[in-house]
């Protein structure tokens, strides 16, 4: 009896020997103040640490990571001096590690069994969670250099000085702020690869400023393209002589036409330079021609604007006349066959813009003359010259009007009568002084004006008087 208990006390102690040190061992593995061997965390190695120093240690890599710096420098192109620089914190980086810290802090919880098992089934592996906004670079970058999105370009101007010279005044570009390149630059380097992590991260990325380049509507090249280039002709008529209504018409239609723009191929109308002038200056009284005769009507003098044009288009190269008649009467400002007459609603003088570039026509009324100038592309070494020849002459007819008025055999000459013309006109091209070509322009005739006659009656003269109808010019 007394061996049986005997052994079970022996065995009793045994168990109780075996409980207490398997609970000491249990105790000390739960009650170390470490973080298992072989956990990482986003690459940082841990395993072995002590959990306040894997806390630090991951919290150091975190505001490590937060910390790096993005330099955004000016832009020279856009005059955008210096530079700015934000920690990766500021534009919208953010790194933390998920539920790592948690789970430490875990490994100091609950009792021995608790901790124990926890860990023992501790993870060996936790991820680092990076996120980026754009949004917020963007809005500090347009922020620091808002000053470039407010600059407005300013386009290219061209002005003709009274000494004819065409200056040009160059375009001012203006910048808009470009993020987008500057985005993807941050945005490939600010989030770490997860190869990378848990080693030293680049710490600084400096990048430049994009800008866009807004050019105004007008260019300078564009400008220039157009082809104003210089004076490429002039041409210049008196009218010294003329009364005062007769002037102010010249006057006013040179006006009118001042600064007229033609763009390659359009097709000028004089007809709208007197439209223009009538609305904006009116004409006055003045000396026109109607069915061959000298008579007062409204707007006499147009005629001489219209002329003095003609004879610089006929003087320039690339150019093309639609529609032109000389006067029916010679005018006294001009040579004979080089005049361009002009009729409301009949007779118009046009010529079409054949240079390939534009043509401006300025006009200068200066002492009782007229210059018309022409400004735009025209070879330098090219020349025309105008002359014409008289074909032929045309004698006046005479003209008997029976005047009951004159005593029997008595006559009276009221009208001396005007010789007529055929003339023919030449325009004969210099290039480098050498005559390369000639050619006839035009083929124009001259009416006579008959001598009148006042003659008695009976003496073989014919009664009334001339029709004041027909075709209504200007005139003289």
């Amino acid at each position: 009896m007394w061996k049986k208990l005997h052994l079970w006390v022996i065995i009793v102690f045994a168990l109780l020997l075996v409980a207490s040190v398997g609970y000491g061992a249990l105790s000390y593995y739960s009650g170390q103040d470490t973080v298992p061997e072989k956990v990482t965390a986003g690459g940082v190695d841990i395993g072995g640490l002590s959990i306040d120093d894997a806390l630090k240690k991951l919290d150091q890599y975190e505001q490590q990571l937060e910390s790096r710096t993005v330099t955004v420098e000016g832009n020279a192109e856009a005059k955008a001096e210096g530079s700015q620089t934000w920690k990766a914190a500021e534009i919208g980086y953010n790194a933390e590690f998920v539920g790592v810290k948690e789970e430490l802090k875990k490994l100091r919880a609950g009792n021995v069994w608790t901790r124990s098992k926890f860990r023992y089934h501790f993870p060996t592996s936790f991820e680092l969670k990076q996120s980026y906004d754009p949004a917020v670079f963007d809005k500090l970058v347009r922020s620091e250099f808002d000053w470039i999105d407010s600059n407005k370009p300013v386009n290219a101007t061209r002005k003709i000085t009274d000494n004819d010279e065409v200056v040009y005044t160059a375009h001012t570009d203006a910048y808009r702020i470009d993020v987008a390149p500057l985005e993807e630059k941050v945005a490939s380097w600010i989030t770490v690869p997860d190869s990378q992590l848990g080693g030293q991260p680049e710490q600084a990325l400096t990048v430049q400023l994009g800008v866009k380049t807004v050019h105004p509507e007008i260019t300078l090249e564009k400008l220039k393209d157009e082809g104003i280039d210089r004076k490429i002709m002039e041409f210049t008529t008196d009218f010294a002589t003329s009364a005062e209504g007769r002037a102010y018409n010249v006057t006013s239609t040179a006006k009118a036409l001042n600064d007229w723009v033609l763009e390659p191929g359009e097709v000028f109308s004089y007809g709208d330079v007197v439209a223009k002038t009538e609305k904006e200056f009116g004409y006055k009284e003045a000396p026109v021609i109607s069915n061959g005769k000298l008579v007062p009507g409204i707007g006499g003098g147009i005629c001489q604007v219209s002329s003095t044009l003609y004879n610089a288009i006929i003087r320039t190269a690339g150019i093309d006349i639609v529609e032109r008649r000389n006067h029916s009467l010679p005018v006294a400002y001009l040579p004979k066959g080089q005049d361009a007459t002009f009729a409301s609603g009949s007779i118009d003088f046009r010529f079409r813009n054949s240079t390939g570039k534009q043509l401006i026509i300025r006009t200068v009324v200066e002492n009782r003359k007229l210059t018309v100038k022409l400004f735009g592309t025209m070879p330098e070494d090219i020349r025309y010259d105008i002359d014409s020849s008289i074909v032929k002459t045309v004698q006046p007819a005479v003209q008997k009007v029976t005047d009951k008025s004159l005593g029997a055999g008595q006559s009276v000459t009221v009208q001396k009568g005007s010789i007529g013309y055929v003339v023919d006109t030449y325009r004969t091209m210099y290039k480098d002084g050498k005559q390369v070509s000639r050619e006839k322009i035009s083929h124009d005739t001259y009416r006579a004006q008959p001598i009148v006659v006042h003659v008695a009656a009976g003496a073989g003269g014919s009664s009334g008087s001339q029709s004041s109808g027909g075709v209504v010019e200007d005139g003289i």
